[in-house]
């Protein structure tokens, strides 16, 4: 195991010059055209944004940089000379590292066994695991995490695992660094930490790659920014010489007047009321939701919030309290349970959780309503492709076709099966948890419309989001979490952002 610290003084290699240059750079697979002959370079130490819609290219250049996907055509120099990046580890041997969108570590490993994954600390062929958890938690406290370096990775949220996944990136003699949407899990609190690292890894010299559909925070670490749309690059300009508008603009090729679209709508009978409800990660919690109503839960990460649905959804069993269910209490015994009472879940994690990564798009689409489609003891296959079409056009779900596997697509199209898939179902209760993240403007501006119909319809919402912006200004009504329990409730007038976040933090 090499000693894992952050370098302390900037490199050597002159700013001005690229460290790393695209010319020509192209990719098809097959006849998709998903990079389209891109010129671009990163400077030495310098934070480039890389914005665009889902499907615009930039997963594809992540893959390409990091040695997933090999070029189709054009070059890629490397301070000054062409590099093959044929694998990952061509890739990693340069420093080049990401930190993806989605965890790619091992959950049924330690923190510490993740933050040297390929660098054990070994004495005579034995695994030192005590040096590494002691290794791993002077790298966790240098960097501001408040983590321990012997938790089991899949106790941890997942923007937790993000932590220690941007962790294990910084710590590995990384000269190119690419975050993909590295805050879509984490709050303010946490998103300052991670903002305060770049900056330190910027000051060392560090190339970092920014990608995200968070405009504000482009603007507010980026020294340049560069658009994708469609596989081509549109345009590449200094942060300081361009604005918000001018980027959604240049991204999706027209304006978006409100990202946050908000319908009001009239509030009609209570769906959902639950008292006292205690389960793993949450004590007494109080809550309703009406006909009509978006209801917001907002925390820190583990403050319980995604806890307290899931127990409501059936997925963990409560310890106390009750659940009112359209004025009868009831016992929610199981997820199956839930969904025939006409409650519907799109969970935090929409790969683990939300996905079946190897089955089609039609397949995923049509999970919660399979027994609508069968004819006798058979599947109506006709019924099921009308069923996914009628989806893939009203969510503009960008796929090969409806029978290409759910895995191939971008995040964002990923995001749009999870949310569609229940749209069929005629539920009750939505309950969406982190339903943006990974997703561009143009779709989180379908996202809300799509509550808005659901309000108008009779739905009501329960909306969980580390964006407070976000949960800010889509909820009627607005609970704070704090350490398992609902310290606070707002409704009626809007209180002051960092009055939610003072609750949430507990200072």
């Amino acid at each position: 195991m090499t000693d894992a610290v952050l370098l302390d003084a900037p490199l050597s290699r002159d700013a001005a010059s690229p460290l790393l240059a695209l010319q020509g750079l192209d990719k098809r697979f097959g006849a998709t055209h998903a990079l389209k002959a891109v010129d671009l370079a990163f400077m030495s130490g310098e934070i480039h944004a890389i914005v665009g819609e889902n499907g615009a290219g930039k997963s594809t250049l992540i893959k390409l940089l990091t040695g997933v996907h090999r070029r189709s055509g054009g070059e890629i120099l490397w301070e000054g000379r062409t590099v093959d990046l044929a694998t990952p580890q061509d890739a990693i041997a340069l420093g080049i590292n990401a930190v993806h969108q989605e965890v790619v570590l091992c959950r049924h490993l330690s923190v510490a066994a993740n933050l040297f994954l390929g660098d054990e600390a070994t004495r005579f062929g034995l695994l030192r695991h005590g040096a590494m958890v002691r290794a791993g938690q002077a790298v966790l406290d240098d960097l501001g995490f408040a983590l321990r370096a012997d938790a089991m990775l899949s106790d941890l949220t997942i923007g937790q695992q993000q932590l220690v996944a941007t962790a294990r990136a910084a710590t590995r003699g990384t000269r190119f660094l690419i975050f993909d949407e590295p805050t879509g899990y984490l709050t303010r609190q946490e998103a300052t930490q991670l903002f305060a690292l770049i900056r330190r890894l910027k000051a060392q010299g560090v190339t970092i790659v920014y990608i995200s559909h968070r405009l504000e925070e482009v603007f507010e670490l980026a020294d340049r920014v560069s658009i994708l749309r469609d596989g081509a690059l549109v345009s590449t300009s200094p942060v300081a010489q361009t604005d918000e508008a001018s980027l959604i603009r240049g991204m999706i090729n027209r304006s978006v007047a409100q990202i946050h679209f908000k319908e009001s709508v009239a509030f009609g009978a209570e769906i959902l009321r639950v008292e006292n409800l205690s389960g793993p990660g949450f004590r007494d919690v109080s809550l309703s939701v009406r006909e009509g109503e978006i209801v917001g839960l907002y925390g820190l990460i583990g403050a319980g919030r995604s806890e307290c649905v899931q127990t409501i959804f059936g997925r963990h069993a409560k310890t106390g309290g009750e659940i009112v269910w359209q004025g009868q209490p009831i016992t929610v015994r199981n997820e199956a349970d839930a969904i025939r009472r006409g409650m519907a879940l799109v969970p935090e994690s929409r790969r683990d959780q939300g996905l079946c990564l190897n089955l089609p798009v039609a397949h995923n689409l049509n999970l919660p309503i399979f027994d609508r489609l069968s004819r006798g003891l058979g599947l109506s296959w006709r019924a099921e492709r009308e069923a996914a079409d009628r989806q893939i056009r009203a969510m503009q779900i960008k796929a090969a076709s409806r029978e290409a596997d759910a895995a191939s697509l971008s995040g964002g199209n990923q995001q749009k099966i999870v949310v569609g898939k229940w749209l069929a179902h005629g539920a009750k209760l939505f309950i969406v948890d982190e339903p943006t993240v990974g997703v561009d403007v143009g779709t989180k501006v379908e996202i809300y419309r799509i509550f808005a119909r659901l309000l108008r319809e009779g739905a009501g919402i329960v909306l969980i989001s580390s964006y407070l912006p976000e949960v800010y200004d889509l909820s009627d009504t607005l609970h704070v979490f704090r350490r398992g329990r609902l310290v606070a409730s707002h409704a009626g007038p809007k209180v002051a952002q960092e009055t939610i976040l003072t609750e949430a933090i507990g200072v």
